[in-house]
């Protein structure tokens, strides 16, 4: 799944390609707000991004899957 992160004070936008599911996510960022801590998220080649809860500005969860290309079977 496809994970963009938004920071205030940043023009640009963190995109994070993740292993975990969108119930994941939210779960991690749910935790992170009620301790006022850290989010923290892995990517699929076990990379860590860790952002302050404070400078977050959004999260935009994308697809679970990607869409196929090729001729694959239908």
């Amino acid at each position: 799944m496809d994970v963009r992160i938004g920071i205030s004070d940043i023009s640009r936008e963190l995109q994070v390609r993740t292993t975990s599911t969108a119930d994941e996510v939210a779960a991690a960022l749910n935790e992170a707000l009620t301790n006022n801590s850290t989010f923290e998220l892995a990517d699929d080649k076990g990379r860590r991004v860790i952002v302050p809860v404070a400078k977050l500005a959004y999260l935009d969860l994308g697809a679970a899957e990607g869409r196929p290309v090729g001729f694959g079977a239908l």
